[in-house]
């Protein structure tokens, strides 16, 4: 499957998130309203405070904090080159990233594991807060659904199967691709940046989920997994 696509022109991206402020105390009075309401179904037996740190979940009450992006390199020797924007001040960083996309081909095919769900519209709604202009390889409005140029690998793995979520960790383990959650996984990243103040932390776990899921865009094409050696990381 997937043959049909050019490795060359998919960029794998994954974004990392959290709540915009250390506590629920810190939340303005009128947005701590507004998360009473919103999350008044999820909560179960938790009052709003207690549920606060799921906040990074909502692109109105959390923030971006890392982007990391991968491009397929090479031919027959395929690699992956991955790049991360990582910034304690959002707009920068949206902006960077959005530089970059700026400077790709309009018809740059965009993939992330559970990117329709999450990491595209999470990235829409946080520039457009921002003031950041989207991108075009992120502008679906006004688009025919075969003309949006998004590959979704959770999407992909169900098979037109809309009754389940399957994560990364779980496809990476049955496809003997090495896990990205060796260190935190995504519950855990509100309390590295705001706790232990370790954004640097949270951008190589960001990058681990690119390179797995560029790893398992491979598998899904019937292709072996890239070698460690073909990686190469540039940095956040």
């Amino acid at each position: 499957m997937l043959e049909q696509y050019d490795l060359g022109n998919i960029l794998v991206l994954d974004i990392e998130t959290v709540p915009q402020y250390a506590d629920f105390g810190q939340l303005p009075p009128a947005m701590q309203k507004l998360w009473d309401s919103k999350t008044q179904n999820q909560r179960k037996d938790e009052t709003p405070g207690e549920f606060y740190g799921r906040a990074g979940i909502w692109a109105e009450f959390g923030k971006i904090v890392c982007i990391s992006v991968g491009i397929f390199t090479g031919g027959a020797n395929t690699g992956l080159r991955v790049k991360s924007f990582s910034s304690h001040d959002e707009k920068a960083l949206l902006t960077d990233f959005a530089n970059l996309l700026a400077g790709q081909p309009p018809n740059l095919v965009l993939c992330a594991h559970n990117g329709r769900e999450f990491d595209f519209p999470y990235l829409c709604r946080r520039m457009l807060i921002n003031g950041v202009k989207h991108p075009c390889q992120l502008e679906i409005t006004g688009k025919k659904p075969w003309e949006v140029n998004h590959l979704d690998t959770m999407d992909l793995w169900k098979f037109g199967d809309y009754k389940s979520y399957t994560s990364l960790n779980l496809l990476t383990a049955i496809f003997n691709i090495p896990t990205p959650k060796d260190d935190i996984d995504g519950s855990q990243v509100g309390h590295v940046y705001w706790v232990e103040n370790a954004l640097d932390r949270i951008c190589t776990y960001c990058q681990k989920d690119v390179i797995a899921t560029a790893q398992l865009l491979r598998r899904f094409r019937g292709e072996a997994l890239m070698p460690e050696e073909n990686i190469t990381i540039v940095g956040c």
